[in-house]
């Protein structure tokens, strides 16, 4: 009895003793909490930062941030922005900012640090205006939320170490021990005035060029302020890279880095009736599609690419052998050995490269081409197409292409070639978050999609995804399918060399305005060459930077160039808008935001010789048809010395690239039922094209 009397005795001793060195622990890791912990107090760390009450500290609330750290406002200073000895910021991204790491092959591997949760919308979403109502490409004004100032790319590779000074713009100095609340507002800027359907929708979020990093500042507003302490937020603030321990003099303009005229920070402070401080930071962002390109590939750099890679494949050897290459490399040797064409009949031999080779091309697709169409992925992103407005090359082509039954098979083992038949129209439409500025879940979408496909089947990762294709002419399609679809076939409407598309391999497909889908060829055709009084015609909204300058060049300058900006709405406008295009010469094609304009296609819709002045801009079916026979190709620096350009080419050119235009009017054509040689085919072709010349034997 004694013995355990003794024994419980020492077990309460011990007990004491380890209770004792829990709690000396948990002290001693509470106090170097309170060193190194972001708001200075273990306990307030617990609580979620967003809500934290902190009379004399502003906490910077950032949603799905990994790592976030004080900043600590000094009292002294009334009227100006806080010391910020203290303050350590290193947050991810929560708007799209795109790193860019320029691999081998020249391309932008984007890092993308916010995820979303990917939003799906019942088919009844499509009641929303998916085509413009109007038929006519200049007139109409489009309510959409998508055009916005988003993306910011600078010039600088500094940029992203420096964007941090950006906070000292948006903090304000607590007096009298008052807080006030921060709200950031978003604004777009303003209802942008749209060709038609014309880059309604693809401008809201700005594609990342090569060796630029991408940084969006949001403007803060101080607005409600309170006598009782409340918690101060700031969300969407992207920050990278720590704070420089610099003290703030309370004009935030030394803050931003000067980016000339495309960035420029305004800065208004005002006293309250109270006493209190507040400062209204404005930024206009410098945006890329404001800014012409950092690199210029000219066709006949275009041309040399479509050489080497024609002669070298890109393309991943097959992981095993197929039937379906081995007929692809036979075909390949039928077509670099065709028999010399002299006359044809059906095409004309001077717009294409070598139409020899093209002819013989086509005839064994039409013999043999098979081509396997998932039926995977549901309505409306997959298998509903959209036949009017901008975006309508791609709906028709998935229309044309799942009703077909001479090309299409049900059974893959027999495909050359497989069809991921989506809409990135569909995709922006169904899943984008208004005002969000963020495309991540659109990509995040796709991603999902491909890997669920080469998840089910197998013949995904036999090549790579290099046998399969896509069509898709929103201009957002290059960033959606980066990386995950890399490998595949892309025939693009926004075919930019600096945004990765890829000469030998991708296609460029026609931006075709449909205005009605029962009938889009109406209007068709324009007046005989000796009608065709006006040298040069363009009217449209000034999108991007090249357009301003055009117009700042030459329009009410001279008679014979009829420039003009957004012409009035309604009918009389657009038949008067026709009317230019058929009865000039020159029709003007400059590019908007991305480098892409459905001017092109237009110009030839109603035979008239287009100028395209778009640098990085690959024309479509670069790969088999020949532009200098029935288009001018110009670059933007060109636009001051247009006039005398287009004077310079003698009557009998001109006649013949007119008539070349009549000629190779056929390629651009939709028609309800597929026609020979007509745009459907075309396109179908330039896949199978590509896709012989990339392929490599087991």
């Amino acid at each position: 009895m004694k013995y355990n009397e003794e024994l419980q005795y020492l077990r309460q001793i011990d007990k004491r003793k380890w209770i004792l060195v829990v709690v000396l622990v948990a002290v001693t890791h509470l106090f170097c909490q309170t060193l190194i912990l972001p708001y200075g107090n273990a306990l307030r760390s617990l609580v979620s930062e967003s809500k934290i009450l902190v009379p004399e500290k502003i906490s910077l609330s950032i949603r799905e941030s990994s790592i976030m750290e004080s900043a600590k406002v000094d009292e002294s200073l009334l009227g100006t922005l806080s010391n910020f000895d203290d303050v350590h910021v290193l947050v991810h991204s929560l708007k799209t900012v795109d790193n860019g790491d320029v691999s081998e092959d020249g391309e932008i591997d984007e890092i993308v640090n916010e995820k979303e949760d990917v939003k799906l919308h019942s088919n009844n979403s499509v009641g929303r205006v998916l085509e413009n109502d109007s038929d006519f490409v200049e007139d109409a004004t489009i309510e959409n939320d998508n055009l916005f100032d988003e993306v910011v790319d600078m010039d600088e590779e500094t940029t992203m170490q420096n964007s941090v000074n950006h906070v000292r713009g948006s903090i304000l100095q607590k007096n009298d021990e008052r807080d006030l609340s921060l709200e950031q507002v978003v604004k777009p800027n303003g209802e942008l005035s749209a060709d038609s359907e014309l880059d309604a929708n693809r401008n809201s979020v700005l594609n990342d060029t090569k060796d630029a990093s991408a940084t969006n500042l949001s403007s803060v507003v101080a607005t409600n302020h309170r006598d009782h302490l409340r918690s101060v937020t700031i969300d969407e603030i992207n920050f990278v890279h720590s704070a420089s321990n610099k003290s703030s003099t309370g004009d935030l303009t030394q803050f931003l880095p000067n980016h000339g005229n495309h960035s420029l920070v305004q800065s208004n402070t005002t006293v309250s009736s109270n006493g209190l401080m507040v400062m209204n930071s404005t930024v206009n962002k410098k945006m890329r599609c404001m800014l012409p390109p950092k690199t210029v590939t000219s066709i006949s750099q275009m041309e040399r690419l479509l050489v080497r890679h024609r002669a070298r494949s890109r393309a991943m050897r097959p992981r095993w052998s197929s039937e379906r290459d081995r007929e692809i490399l036979a075909a390949r040797l039928q077509i670099e050995n065709a028999p010399l064409l002299r006359n044809d009949r059906e095409l004309y031999a001077p717009a294409f490269r070598n139409v020899s080779m093209f002819k013989r091309s086509y005839e064994i697709m039409e013999r043999i081409l098979k081509v396997y169409v998932y039926k995977d992925g549901e309505k409306p992103i997959f298998h509903q197409p959209i036949m009017k407005g901008l975006y309508a090359s791609e709906g028709w082509f998935m229309k044309l292409m799942e009703g077909n039954n001479k090309f299409v098979v049900k059974d893959p083992r027999k495909a050359h070639l497989f069809y991921l038949p989506f809409s990135s129209r569909m995709l922006e439409h169904s899943l984008y978050v208004r005002n969000s500025h963020n495309r991540t879940n659109l990509r995040q979408y796709l991603k999902e999609y491909s890997e669920k496909i080469a998840a089910k089947y197998r013949f995904w990762n036999r090549t790579g995804g290099a046998d399969h294709f896509l069509v898709a002419c929103h201009d957002w399609a290059p960033y959606e399918t980066r990386h995950h679809m890399e490998h595949c076939i892309k025939a693009l409407c926004n075919a930019d060399v600096t945004l990765g598309f890829k000469i030998g391999r991708d296609v460029s497909l026609p931006e075709t305005y449909v205005r009605s889908a029962r009938n889009p060829l109406r209007d068709l055709g324009g007046k005989p060459p000796s009608q065709r009084k006006v040298l040069a015609f363009y009217a449209g909204n000034m999108h991007g930077y090249l357009r301003p300058i055009l117009l700042e060049h030459w329009k009410d300058k001279d008679s014979d160039m009829e420039i003009f900006g957004p012409m009035p709405s309604g009918v009389a406008s657009k038949m008067n808008y026709i009317q230019h295009m058929k009865s000039s010469k020159f029709c003007i094609c400059p590019k908007g935001y991305e480098v892409n304009s459905p001017r092109v296609v237009e110009a030839i819709f109603y035979e008239c010789v287009p100028v395209i002045i778009s640098d990085n801009f690959v024309p479509p079916f670069f790969g088999v048809l020949n532009w200098d026979t029935f288009s001018l190709i110009l670059a933007e620096k060109d636009i001051p010395n247009l006039k005398s350009i287009l004077l310079s080419i003698p009557e009998k050119k001109y006649l013949d690239m007119q008539l070349a235009v009549r000629k190779v009017q056929r390629h651009f054509l939709w028609h309800a039922k597929p026609a020979k040689y007509d745009l459907f085919h075309m396109t179908l072709h330039s896949i199978w094209y590509n896709r012989v010349f990339q392929t490599k034997a087991r």
